[in-house]
C-alpha cells in the first residue's frame, strides 16, 4: 500500500483551514482554497477531497463543490470565500457555512450529499430577518464553525487581533432547526487578548478559527491563538459556556516542543493556523496547515495523530509521516516537498520573514496555479537545512539527492539536528536535475533525517533516496 505523507494532498493543491469529517466509510476535507503564488488568501472556489478511512494515502478529488459567484452578494466574484465549516442538519442534508472576505454576515449553502453540488441557501438572521453581523452591537462574523445536536445548531465565529479592544472574543450563536434563524443570541465563550486578564486563556487568547468537537461528552473548542502559529484547545461540559484553556495541540513551526531541540527554536516558517480534530478508525488526528512558496497565501494541509488521555491532549510534533501513523520506510525515493523542517543558517519563526530575506529556502513548484507539478525545495544556501520525520532505517548503504542550480559543495546528512555527519554528498553547478550519491551507514530504527548544504551559491532539492545493502 502507498505510504501516507504530509502534505497529504497532491503537492500542487493548496487547501488550508481544513475541517475534517467522517461520513460513512470516507473522511472528507472542507477548507478554503488558496492559489499557488497567490497574492491574498483564499482566491479559489471551494473543492473537496475524500479518502477511505482505511487508507489516508489516497485522496480522491471530488471537484468544485461551491463557487464564490453563487452567493448573491458576490455575483461579480470580487470577494473571496474564507474558511468554511459543514454540518448535517436535522433533515439529513449537508449545510456549508462561510463568510465572504469583505462582509460580516454568515452565508449558508446546502446539498444532499457531502460533495454537493451545494446551492446557496440563505444568511443567518434573527427572527425579524436582520442579518447577524450587521445589527447594532453585533461583532463582525468570521471563520464560522458549526456543531449540530438534534434540532439545534451551534454557530461559532470570531476574529480578534491582538490589542483590538473592539473584538471581545470567540462567539457562539444558537440556531433553530431551519439552520439560519437565531434561537439564542450571541455569547462570548473565550476572551480576546484585551479581556483575558484573570482567565485561563492568558497568553493564548482567541484569535480566529473556532472549531467545535464533542468527544465523550466533553466539548473541545479548537482555535488559533494570538501566538498565531499554534492551534490550541479549551474544554467545557456545555457547548455555550464554561470553557477553560487546556493547551496547544500543534504549532506549524514546532515552537513549544523541547524533545529534540530548545523549546523556542522554530523548525519551519510559522504562520496563521486553522484546523480541527477527527476520529478515523478510532484514532484521533489533528488537521492543520503549513505555509509554502515563501508567503502566507499558498498554504497546504497536514495531519498528525494525537492521543486524548483523560480528556487531555499533549502537543505533537510536526512530521512528514503523520498521516502514515508510522515511520516511513527507509528505502526508495521520496520527494523533497515532504520536508517538515526547513530553515536557513539561522532559523526564523514566521513566514513573513521570507519577505525580508527572499533568499531563504522555501517549498515551491513550477508552473502556475492548477498545474500538477510536484513541489521541491529551492534556495538552499550555505548552512540551510531541511528535515524529515520519521523513517525506519535498516542496513542503508547508499543515499542520493537530486539537485539543480548554481550551488557547489556538499550536502551533509544527519539523523539529529546537531548530530554527527553520516555522509557528505558532493554536488556541482547544473541547470538540470542531476542525481548525486554517497556511501552511508545510518543508525538503524526510527530516525529523523536532515540535509544541510555546505558550499557556495544556492541549490534546489527535488528528491532523495535510500538504497539498502
Amino acid at each position: 500500500m502507498k505510504q501516507a505523507v504530509n502534505p497529504y494532498l497532491p503537492s500542487s493543491e493548496y487547501i488550508p483551514d481544513a475541517e475534517p469529517y467522517v461520513f460513512g466509510e470516507r473522511v472528507y476535507i472542507y477548507g478554503s482554497h488558496d492559489k499557488f503564488n497567490g497574492h491574498v488568501y483564499c482566491l479559489n472556489d471551494y473543492v473537496c477531497y475524500s479518502a477511505d478511512i482505511h487508507d489516508l494515502a489516497n485522496w480522491r478529488y471530488e471537484g468544485v463543490i461551491y463557487k464564490k459567484t453563487q452567493d448573491p452578494l458576490n455575483r461579480s466574484g470580487d470577494m473571496c470565500l474564507y474558511a468554511p465549516d459543514i454540518t448535517v442538519g436535522p433533515d439529513g442534508r449537508y449545510y456549508l457555512y462561510y463568510v465572504l472576505d469583505k462582509v460580516s454576515v454568515v452565508s449558508v449553502a446546502v446539498a444532499d450529499t457531502p460533495v454537493g453540488p451545494f446551492e446557496f441557501y440563505g444568511y443567518v438572521t434573527d427572527t425579524q430577518g436582520k442579518l447577524l453581523g450587521e445589527r447594532a452591537g453585533d461583532q463582525p462574523q468570521f471563520d464560522p464553525g458549526v456543531l449540530t445536536e438534534g434540532d439545534t445548531t451551534y454557530l461559532y465565529t470570531g476574529f480578534c487581533p491582538k490589542g483590538d479592544a473592539s473584538r471581545l472574543g470567540a462567539m457562539v450563536t444558537v440556531l433553530s432547526d431551519d439552520m439560519v434563524t437565531i434561537k439564542e443570541e450571541t455569547k462570548i465563550i473565550a476572551p480576546s487578548e484585551p479581556y483575558s486578564e484573570g482567565s485561563s486563556f492568558l497568553g493564548h487568547e482567541f484569535f480566529e478559527a473556532p472549531s467545535m468537537r464533542k468527544i465523550e461528552g466533553v466539548y473541545y473548542l479548537i482555535y488559533s491563538s494570538i501566538v498565531f502559529h499554534e492551534l490550541c484547545y479549551a474544554t467545557s461540559t456545555s457547548p455555550t459556556e464554561g470553557f477553560t484553556y487546556q493547551g496547544v495541540i500543534v504549532s506549524n513551526n514546532d515552537i513549544g516542543i523541547d524533545t529534540y531541540k530548545p523549546k523556542e527554536r522554530p523548525m519551519y516558517y510559522g504562520g496563521n493556523n486553522h484546523g480541527s480534530i477527527v476520529a478515523i478508525n478510532e484514532n484521533y488526528f489533528i488537521f492543520y496547515h503549513r505555509h509554502t512558496h515563501g508567503s502566507n497565501f499558498s498554504r497546504q494541509g497536514c495531519i498528525e495523530p494525537i492521543a486524548i488521555v483523560d480528556g487531555r491532549i499533549n502537543q505533537v510534533e510536526i512530521t512528514s509521516s503523520g498521516p502514515n501513523q508510522a515511520p516511513l520506510k527507509g528505502e526508495g525515493t521520496y520527494p523533497a516537498y515532504i520536508a517538515c523542517h526547513l530553515f536557513g543558517k539561522e532559523p526564523v519563526a514566521y513566514t513573513g520573514d521570507l519577505y525580508l530575506d527572499p533568499q531563504l529556502p522555501r517549498i515551491t513548484q513550477e508552473g502556475k496555479d492548477g498545474d500538477q507539478h510536484d513541489g521541491y525545495i529551492e534556495n538552499l544556501t550555505a548552512g540551510s537545512s531541511c528535515g524529515f520525520k520519521y523513517f525506519t532505517f535498516d542496513n542503508v548503504t547508499k543515499v542520493t539527492v537530486t539537485t539543480r542550480g548554481y550551488g557547489k559543495g556538499v550536502i551533509e546528512v544527519r539523523t539529529a539536528l546537531e548530530g554527527p555527519v553520516h555522509a557528505q554528498i558532493p554536488i556541482d553547478f547544473t541547470n538540470t536535475w542531476t542525481t548525486y550519491e554517497a556511501v552511508i551507514s545510518l543508525p538503524e530504527g526510527k530516525q529523523s533525517l536532515y540535509f544541510t548544504f555546505v558550499g557556495q551559491g544556492r541549490t534546489a532539492l527535488k528528491q532523495f533516496s535510500f538504497v539498502r545493502g
